[in-house]
């Protein structure tokens, strides 16, 4: 886990980690899930790509809408049968909205908060079909909020290494 620098920033400015974490907080808000509100903001060179956050896809019931979640509904717990889930995951639909040659050696910002309680979610990080698509989009590492001014830095060639076996997988894969 990183926490932000002050370094020699005028006093309030935010780091550029802090400031795509707070965009992705931010977009997070568009989310339509029950459960859990998640925003991504894929940056490179220091321009924003593209941005996704959780919902339905397009032209069908978003949960809020009907008023259910089919996985909340069945009790299936957190990070599980996400086969289940209505929602297209923010991280996807940040990649769905961008070209790959933009992408390249990009960065993904993920947001995570409690639909119920509004508190930033911590320990999230991408789900393993995610994981795919983060690694065939050619992004460069993954920064996830963990709170305020902290965050958890993923190098997607952990991730890569660690499909192949030439890393321990509990080290973030």
């Amino acid at each position: 886990m990183h926490e932000s620098a002050g370094g020699n920033r005028p006093q309030g400015r935010p780091s550029k980690e802090e400031y795509y974490l707070r965009l992705a907080e931010e977009v997070s808000a568009r989310s339509t899930c029950l459960r859990k509100r998640f925003g991504a903001v894929i940056v490179r060179d220091d321009q924003i790509i593209s941005t996704g956050y959780n919902g339905a896809p397009r032209g069908t019931p978003n949960c809020f809408e009907l008023g259910i979640c089919p996985r909340e509904e069945a009790g299936i717990p957190a990070g599980q049968r996400y086969e289940l889930c209505r929602a297209v995951h923010a991280e996807a639909n940040a990649i769905i909205h961008a070209s790959r040659l933009e992408m390249m050696d990009g960065v993904l910002y993920l947001a995570g908060v409690d639909a119920k309680t509004g508190e930033l979610v911590a320990g999230i990080r991408p789900c393993k079909m995610c994981t795919r698509l983060i690694i065939n989009a050619g992004l460069r590492e993954v920064i996830v909020r963990e709170g305020p001014g902290r965050y958890t830095r993923y190098r997607v060639a952990d991730w890569v290494a660690a499909d192949t076996g030439k890393v321990d997988p509990s080290s973030g894969y």
